[in-house]
C-alpha cells in the first residue's frame, strides 16, 4: 500500500483518516475504558485484496486517543479500540457525538493508497526495494493488504469469538508519512486488523 495523496474525506475507498463511513443507524464508538469516543483511524475496501470478488464490505478502525496510553488500545480486547466489518452498499457518513472534540475524532489528514505486487515475500524487505526502486522515502509504504503479518514484536493472532479459528489479516498498517497527523502506534509502530468474515467479526491491535 503506496501513499497515493489527498482524497476526499468521504470517499469509499481504502484510505486513511476523513469521515467513517457506516449503515444508517451505526452509532460512534466509545472506549470502554474511559466511556469518550474513539478516534477514526482508517477504513479497508475489501475488495482491494486482490483475486477477491466484489461486494464484501468495508472494515472500520477505530482506537482512543482521549488519554493516550492509558485505555490499552494496543490490545484486541481491551475495549480500548474497535474494528466493524460493514457491507459494501448504502454506507452513509457516521454523524459525529455531539460536542466532541474534533481533532480527537478524527485525524489531521486524508490519504488514500495505490496497489502495488511485489515478488519480495518479506514486507519489510519488500518495502525497503520498493522505495530504493522508485526514488520515494520508505514512509511512503502504508502498509499491507492481506498477506502474512510481519510482526514488530511476537504473533498475537487473534481467535474469532464465535467459531475460535484464528482470523486472516485483512491489513497492517504504518503510522504514515506526516508525523504531526500520523496514526498513533506508539512512536513508529505498526497495526494489525484481522476478520473471520464468516461470523462477522473483526479485531484490532498494535506493536511498537
Amino acid at each position: 500500500m503506496i501513499d497515493a495523496g489527498p482524497v476526499d474525506p468521504a470517499a469509499q475507498v481504502t484510505r486513511s483518516g476523513g469521515v467513517p463511513l457506516a449503515p444508517s443507524g451505526t452509532v460512534w464508538p466509545c472506549c470502554a475504558e474511559c466511556s469518550g469516543p474513539m478516534q477514526f483511524l482508517a477504513q479497508v475496501v475489501l475488495d482491494d485484496l486482490a483475486g477477491e470478488v466484489e461486494g464484501r464490505g468495508v472494515l472500520a478502525l477505530f482506537a482512543c486517543q482521549n488519554d493516550p496510553g492509558m485505555c490499552g488500545d494496543w490490545e484486541p480486547d481491551s475495549g480500548g479500540n474497535r474494528a466493524f466489518l460493514f457491507p459494501a452498499e448504502d454506507l452513509v457518513p457516521l454523524p459525529q457525538p455531539a460536542d466532541a472534540d474534533e481533532t480527537l475524532l478524527q485525524l489531521g489528514s486524508v490519504r488514500t493508497v495505490s496497489l502495488v505486487q511485489v515478488g519480495e515475500p518479506d514486507y519489510d524487505l519488500a518495502g525497503e526495494e520498493w522505495a530504493t526502486r522508485n526514488g520515494r522515502p520508505a514512509s511512503s509504504v502504508l502498509g499491507q493488504l492481506g498477506g502474512t503479518p510481519a510482526w514488530i514484536q511476537n504473533d498475537e493472532t487473534p481467535v474469532c469469538p464465535s467459531c475460535a479459528s484464528r482470523m486472516s489479516l485483512i491489513v497492517q498498517l504504518e503510522e504514515g508519512p506526516d508525523h504531526s497527523t500520523a496514526m498513533n502506534f506508539g512512536g513508529c509502530g505498526g497495526a494489525y486488523a484481522f476478520a473471520c468474515e464468516p461470523c462477522g467479526s473483526a479485531k484490532f491491535l498494535w506493536q511498537c
